[in-house]
């Protein structure tokens, strides 16, 4: 089957035209002007409309346990709301719950494959370390897996001493697997989460008090030291203050291989929705900062110095007791309701992976925080070269998947939960206006989304063996 995709505004990380794209079957055979399509070909006007490559959400938590409960999105559900909004590749986080990391794998793949309803890869959580773990790091890379991540907070659960995450480093670094990072101070968290509960502090906005942006500016340099000790890439998830990211831009311009990601609610939301009525949907990990701190984290995207926007998708219904409609059916998961009177108890994480594209475009490039070029990069482009899918990936090329999403300019519509399509109650962004919007989505040649109407299956979404990272 080919497809021609006739006169559309054609933008990548590096340049933009107008041209024409044909797909063979899952792959684009061919980009220019005035491309003559066999007779058998299916030729689609897409004159007026510009079209980005599929987005890569690189940080995501699908059907993850929590406090009880578990996130509200699974990788169907999960993986449709990516679709609808112009992501066709999600990376997951395997928990290491078990002693053996292929098991844990196993798991996963469990609980994704037959789900699937966009293209998919893992990073591999290291929680608990020791000589057993440290000699099946090495073995990840024939799976498939060429990333971990480690913590610096969550004490007693999922953090790992200085000493074991220099160690993962190096190891690492020898066998072409890239570490990530989620840069937060666990021991000050704990002093003052302590500290919070006795002077009888219950409500959202102290998750925010007791997570102090110093802590995580702290280890951000902390992280960056150990790397340059290990002579390791490192890759910082989340950055969520300015000051964070003038650390990244400090260490890049000394030549080192540090990356940075942020994600769209550090970009948009402060301590300051946390204080509202129903501020527990804000609660996040690392939490909203200030409006100095999304306002330099704009500026800073804006030059350059970060890498890669990603979501930390992680959704929880906001009252788990009363259902929703789902494809028709009445579904209700237990949500952050169960912290109605400590915020300790709240489940920590937000919907995003639908929201990110939309809310970067007519945000971000509209309001000319980034340029389109600078969408491409951070939302499709970096992303797969860091995590060793490019160029099969994250680009509109010959040889790509045909991974693509047309857009629909000046056809503003005023989005919210009903708009999304995450399995969950409610959205950040309800009552945003965008103006462009989000028309069609293929993968891999197969047109899933279609004004508004869901075209995929479960199942239709591939496991993606990732090469080498790539360090930009």
């Amino acid at each position: 089957m080919k497809t021609l995709l006739k006169s559309g505004r054609i933008i990548t990380a590096s340049e933009e035209f107008i041209g024409d794209v044909l797909i063979e079957g899952e792959k684009i055979s061919a980009i220019g002007s005035e491309i003559r399509p066999d007779a058998d070909a299916d030729v689609i006007n897409v004159s007026g409309k510009f079209l980005t490559p599929g987005g890569v959400d690189v940080h995501t938590h699908f059907d993850l346990p929590m406090f009880g409960t578990v996130s509200s999105d699974d990788h169907y559900s999960g993986h449709k709301a990516a679709a609808f909004g112009g992501t066709t590749t999600v990376f997951d986080f395997i928990s290491q719950d078990e002693p053996s990391l292929r098991k844990n794998l196993d798991i996963w793949h469990e609980k994704a494959d037959a789900k699937a309803a966009v293209d998919f890869g893992f990073h591999m959580n290291i929680t608990n370390f020791n000589e057993q773990v440290a000699c099946e790091i090495p073995k990840l890379r024939e799976s498939g897996i060429n990333s971990l991540k480690v913590f610096t907070a969550y004490n007693g659960r999922l953090r790992l001493q200085d000493g074991d995450i220099f160690r993962v480093l190096r190891i690492a670094r020898e066998n072409n697997i890239l570490v990530m990072v989620h840069a937060e101070n666990g021991d000050v968290i704990d002093i003052l989460i302590d500290e919070a509960l006795k002077a009888g502090h219950s409500m959202p906005e102290w998750h925010a008090l007791t997570r102090p942006a110093e802590g995580s500016v702290e280890s951000v340099f902390r992280t960056i030291c150990l790397a340059k000790q290990a002579n390791a890439p490192v890759y910082i998830v989340h950055m969520n203050t300015a000051e964070e990211v003038r650390l990244l831009k400090d260490a890049r311009e000394k030549g080192f291989p540090v990356m940075g990601e942020t994600c769209p609610q550090y970009l948009y939301f402060t301590i300051e929705d946390l204080r509202k009525p129903d501020g527990a949907k804000w609660i996040c990990s690392p939490p909203m900062r200030t409006l100095a701190d999304n306002q330099g984290i704009q500026e800073l995207l804006g030059q350059g110095i970060l890498q890669v926007v990603a979501t930390d998708h992680c959704p929880f219904f906001y009252d788990g007791t009363h259902p929703i409609l789902y494809e028709g059916k009445e579904v209700t998961i237990p949500g952050k309701e169960l912290g109605k009177d400590d915020f300790t108890k709240i489940p920590n994480g937000l919907p995003g992976v639908g929201d990110r594209m939309m809310v970067l475009w007519n945000y971000g490039v509209r309001k000319h925080v980034i340029t389109p070029q600078q969408f491409v990069a951070l939302n499709c482009t970096n992303p797969a070269r860091i995590f060793g899918l490019y160029p099969q990936k994250g680009t509109l090329m010959p040889g790509a998947d045909a991974d693509i999403v047309i857009w629909n300019p000046n056809d503003p519509i005023v989005y919210g939960v009903k708009t999304a399509q995450h399995r969950t109650d409610y959205n950040l962004y309800e009552g945003w206006e965008m103006q462009d919007i989000i028309q069609k989505v293929y993968l891999r040649g197969k047109l899933i989304v279609d004004n508004g109407r869901w075209l995929g299956a479960k199942g239709q979404g591939k496991f993606l063996s990732c090469g080498n990272p790539e360090i930009i």
